[in-house]
């Protein structure tokens, strides 16, 4: 089954002045702790929690995977200042790790009638509403956030995606062609490209499309799997256990009937 690669949600890392950094990094650091201890203190004992840190804060723990608290100190940096963009961005974000789409997308859409030049905020709809079964809504987030930012590399590679699920492989070409163009070192967009060509069973044109992957890449796993099952087909049975040994390696669950056939070869 050949599938492609889609690019997730993104966040806004707020970037405080640098004489604000230190002082709010010993801040952020003592907030953790108390919030691991359960600890529902909101402040030191300097001062009250700024947006800042309760945006910090919120950034961090959702990076530990600790959403409902990620939520939480997100909702608290609203309180403070409700017209922050980037804080809806990133509330937004949470919400669709949760799987609360509804609520995920009122904050993309709170975060565009503060700044309706967000194009970070448009390609985080389109995720929402391609997860959602909706893909032309989808396109049409991806292509606002492209006007707004051309090089918008993940918005080009899901707009390739919607393209490649619907059989519109022109189109998946061109959006992932833009991608390494953009971005001459992008793994996916390679892989993916390379996946246009399986299906117009382009092979050779594959082969050098997975390899350009692995170039920018070694590590990626998606690309050696493919050129194990290109080389087996083409009954080059060295580069194909090669290919999938490296892919299982790197975390692949391999065909068992796959790994059968190339039995004989070892």
């Amino acid at each position: 089954m050949i599938f492609v690669k889609d690019c997730g949600r993104t966040w806004c890392e707020r970037r405080l002045p640098k004489d604000m950094r230190r002082y709010s990094l010993v801040v952020l650091m003592v907030m953790l702790l108390i919030s691991c201890a359960g600890n529902s203190k909101t402040e030191t004992k300097d001062r009250p929690l700024n947006f800042d840190d309760y945006f910090q804060l919120g950034f961090k723990t959702a990076e530990r995977g600790n959403l409902e608290e990620a939520a939480s100190q997100y909702q608290r940096a609203l309180k403070i200042d409700p017209k922050n963009a980037e804080a809806h961005l990133n509330l937004g974000a949470v919400y669709g790790r949760q799987g609360k789409g509804s609520q995920e997308i009122s904050e993309y859409k709170k975060a565009l009638e503060i700044d309706p030049q967000f194009a970070q905020a448009y390609f985080n709809l389109g995720v929402a509403y391609a997860e959602r079964g909706n893909p032309d809504q989808a396109i049409a987030q991806y292509r606002k956030a492209l006007e707004i930012n051309p090089g918008y590399v993940e918005a080009h590679n899901n707009l390739g995606n919607i393209y490649f699920k619907k059989g519109s492989f022109a189109e998946a070409l061109a959006e992932y062609q833009r991608t390494v163009e953009i971005k001459p070192d992008y793994s996916k967009g390679y892989f993916n490209i390379g996946n246009v060509y399986l299906k117009e069973e382009k092979t050779e044109e594959a082969i050098v499309s997975f390899q350009r992957a692995l170039e920018s890449n070694p590590r990626y796993a998606g690309a050696h799997y493919y050129l194990a099952w290109i080389y087996y087909q083409k009954q080059d049975y060295k580069s194909a256990i090669e290919h999938c040994d490296q892919a299982g390696k790197l975390g692949i669950v391999v065909d068992p009937k796959f790994l059968e056939a190339l039995k004989p070869y070892r």
